[in-house]
């Protein structure tokens, strides 16, 4: 079965998990927008940001599949 992203979690944690899937998405935004400014300025590295965000990204989505989890949803991933 795998890992279930983006599909609704109805159980007692599903509009927990919709929210933090949108802060994820979020983060997401904001690290591209970061990477296109660094393009633009010339730069020839990965933002030092942009590290970070995604250890925030990974620890959130973590979070989610924890919820799924206890919700039955889905396997722990």
């Amino acid at each position: 079965v795998g890992c279930r992203r983006g599909s609704a979690v109805t159980g007692e944690y599903g509009s927990l998990v919709d929210r933090l899937e949108s802060v994820a998405a979020d983060l997401d935004d904001i690290a591209f927008d970061h990477l296109r400014e660094a393009v633009a300025d010339g730069e020839t590295e990965r933002p030092a940001s942009d590290r970070e965000l995604m250890k925030a990204r990974r620890a959130i989505e973590k979070a989610a599949s924890i919820l799924r989890h206890l919700d039955g949803d889905a396997p722990l991933c």
